[in-house]
């Protein structure tokens, strides 16, 4: 019961330096799959040992480099590989992720085991209707401030949760998790953000590696700030700008916090409704499932 029954897909690129996500799942001692281009091979095997982490690790080797496609490809063909082992779902992680949390009683608390997954999935299995689930980012979840256990129908990042048998598939360079979010939104499909369990992601364009420096930091580079900083705020503005041509009817670009961003209207979503499998409904409880999970202070791992 501690660990996720499906298998956990790491997109991994120039980051063996890093292995944030990686390291973060071994320490909680969660088998899990790091699929990565040819060349970055070695460099990953070497991490491995480097990080003590091989005893969670499959390092599988992607048949493509440097396509300049963006991460879907990755993320597609570990969809095929879990479907090839047997797979009903599949987690495909990003891989500049340091912690999860579990939100009790409106406090932050890091998770040391995989149990959150193995809970997120015995939810999202109770419906007929949720290709994609996920975690909600840490930073978004003020603490000593009350949030419901999960929000549906919005977009899910960088943790997900994945039907195998969903009819949409990655595409596009960029934003390509809000855009398969949206495509089956408007299918009237349901998506699930837990608030009740969080992923501390880092923020974009702040990690080494990745597509922060295939897309973000090699684009727009003239602006002046990027030349002072090594920060680019322009670097987003194809991102946004991609969404917004596939989804103009609830997508469009806006400037905040500093760069570019995409602002998407869920609105027209809200009104899709959960459904449940036969039978799952009349055999629920009230009595809460915490899935032994304990609270131990100053815990020492």
């Amino acid at each position: 019961m501690t660990n996720p029954r499906h298998p956990v897909y790491i997109i991994s690129k120039t980051r063996h330096e890093s292995m944030k996500t990686s390291r973060s799942l071994a320490r909680m001692k969660i088998p899990h799959y790091i699929s990565v281009e040819p060349q970055d091979w070695d460099n990953y095997q070497k991490a491995l040992d480097n990080f003590k982490i091989r005893d969670y690790v499959t390092l599988l080797e992607l048949p493509f480099s440097n396509h300049g496609d963006g991460p879907g490809r990755a993320r597609n063909w570990c969809w095929d590989h879990s479907i090839s082992i047997g797979a009903e779902y599949h987690w495909v992680l990003d891989d500049n992720i340091d912690d999860f949390y579990r939100l009790h009683n409106n406090i932050r608390i890091r998770v040391e085991s995989g149990v959150i997954f193995r809970a997120a999935e015995d939810f999202v299995e109770r419906f007929e209707n949720v290709p994609i689930s996920g975690f909600q980012y840490r930073f978004f979840i003020a603490p000593n401030q009350k949030y419901p256990p999960y929000v549906a129908n919005t977009r899910i990042y960088s943790t997900l949760l994945i039907r195998n048998d969903c009819k949409h598939r990655w595409r596009g360079r960029y934003n390509e998790d809000t855009d398969i979010c949206l495509r089956v939104l408007k299918d009237g499909d349901v998506t699930i953000q837990f608030n009740a369990f969080m992923q501390g992601k880092s923020a974009t364009q702040t990690v080494k590696g990745g597509n922060t420096e295939e897309f973000y930091h090699a684009e727009f580079t003239e602006n002046e700030q990027f030349k002072k900083t090594g920060y680019n705020v322009d670097g987003t503005i194809n991102k946004s700008k991609m969404l917004a041509d596939l989804h103009p009817d609830v997508a469009r670009v806006v400037w905040k916090y500093g760069r570019w961003h995409h602002y998407v209207d869920y609105g027209p979503f809200k009104k899709n409704k959960l459904r449940y499998k036969p039978g799952v409904k009349e055999n629920l409880t009230n009595k809460p499932n915490n899935y032994n999970m304990k609270l131990i202070t100053n815990f020492q791992g």
